[in-house]
């Protein structure tokens, strides 16, 4: 088999010698970075029976004609049942009846597979039973052999690698191959590194130790590449700021600047979106007694063939969740209501239009799921004097706790008594 993407799925085939790893676009949604629990609300993933492995691979055959018989499929699942796994929207799921709308399948490959992989010699439509690893044995690498998962359950691809977390899977690597640029698209998105070979390209996802991402809002690392997003903290990064936006609003939109400069800027919390090391745009977020405003949302033209927007908009919803705030307010202009609709704002009964710096804009309003690590009262304290965005980890003053109590300005006014 080779990988396809059609409509949503693809399916991996045979491969080559390992070449020197390509440049890669930054991947949107990193399987290491993945918050699986908020898709779990969604999708379930499942060992399928017989029947409904058959009725799947009848389906995903319409769709990929080139995919291994079903008796193929049923002898690597007896060897390693987890080879397949089902994938199914979590509100029609009956545990009776379990019935899947796709599924994933990989080849669980023992130390020779994964060397007839990386040669070009494995038959991945009739892989041998000598190179499969079984259930219980720790596999030398993971072989995504198909995906078939539609719209929304691609979603379902990140809780099947999850689910590939437990001891026996953990931190082996993932390889795919992709025939289509959709299917490309799809393993960069996900974190796969391409690895040129003589013929068709090897994707490769290497899965180290699992560890705490950062969040959102405090993704930026000096020196990385891609796309990441900052708190502003100091004069030089209020600075970045004003620049960003005197260069989209002032110059681009011909904003006056005390109208783009409004006297909000000092009481606010403002967020600087990153492309490697340059600073690309900003937002500002201003807080109020039951609901966040997101605003001021500004990424310099060069910048806007990247996601940095998306990164920008989400970074500060989280921010601002994790401060305990479950409704997000802004004002939209109307040409782009459709953007902040897709981050869950809507046009609310009752919104006003308004007309402001010679742009129409409207009101829409975000209900947000309280956040499972909002801060609230009973919080550790000293989470509570963290800096702004940096709650995650410790501060100045955690360290200052293991000296001893001195009070050094009080005795010395004592003493002088």
């Amino acid at each position: 088999m080779t990988l396809h993407m059609a409509r949503g799925q693809f399916v991996a085939g045979d491969t080559d010698q390992l070449g020197p790893a390509s440049v890669t676009v930054e991947p949107r949604h990193d399987l290491s970075m993945l918050r699986v629990d908020r898709i779990a609300r969604h999708l379930v993933v499942f060992m399928p029976a017989p029947d409904d492995l058959r009725r799947l691979i009848e389906d995903a055959r319409t769709d990929l004609p080139d995919l291994a018989p079903l008796h193929v499929v049923q002898r690597v699942m007896s060897i390693n049942p987890d080879s397949v796994l089902a994938i199914a929207q979590k509100h029609k799921f009956d545990a009776a009846h379990p019935q899947g709308d796709g599924f994933v399948a990989c080849l669980m490959l023992n130390a020779a597979g994964l060397a007839a992989l990386k040669t070009g010699t494995l038959d991945a439509s009739d892989p041998p039973a000598a190179m499969l690893a079984g259930q219980h044995e720790r596999p030398a690498g993971i072989y995504v052999w198909a995906v078939y998962a539609r719209r929304r359950l691609a979603g379902g691809v990140s809780l099947v690698f999850d689910r590939l977390s437990s001891p026996t899977y953990r931190g082996v690597d993932f390889y795919a191959r992709a025939a289509t640029p959709e299917g490309a698209d799809l393993l960069t998105t996900l974190g796969f590194t391409v690895r040129k070979t003589g013929c068709v390209d090897l994707y490769h996802f290497a899965r180290g130790p699992k560890t705490e991402a950062a969040p959102l809002y405090d993704s930026h690392k000096p020196g990385g590449a891609g796309t990441s997003v900052a708190v502003a903290r100091n004069l030089e990064d209020l600075s970045r700021v004003i620049a960003l936006r005197a260069a989209v609003y002032m110059a681009e939109q011909a904003c006056p600047y005390e109208e783009e400069f409004d006297g909000n800027d000092l009481s606010a919390t403002h967020l600087i979106g990153y492309v490697g090391d340059e600073p690309a745009g900003c937002l500002r977020i201003r807080f109020f007694a039951d609901f966040a405003k997101i605003e001021r949302l500004a990424v310099r033209a060069e910048f806007r063939n990247t996601r940095l927007a998306f990164a920008l908009v989400r970074a500060g919803i989280e921010l601002a969740r994790v401060k305990g705030y479950r409704r997000l307010y802004g004002h939209a202009q109307k040409r782009l209501v459709g953007f902040w609709s897709r981050f869950g704002f809507r046009i609310f009964d009752g919104a006003q239009e308004l007309v402001f710096s010679d742009f129409d804009y409207v009101e829409m309003l975000m209900e947000a799921e309280p956040h499972p690590q909002a801060i609230g009262l009973g919080a550790d304290p000293y989470v509570i004097i963290r800096p702004e965005g940096r709650w995650h980890r410790a501060g100045t003053l955690d360290r200052s706790r293991s000296r001893a109590v001195t009070r050094p300005s009080v005795d010395r006014t004592v003493a002088a008594r």
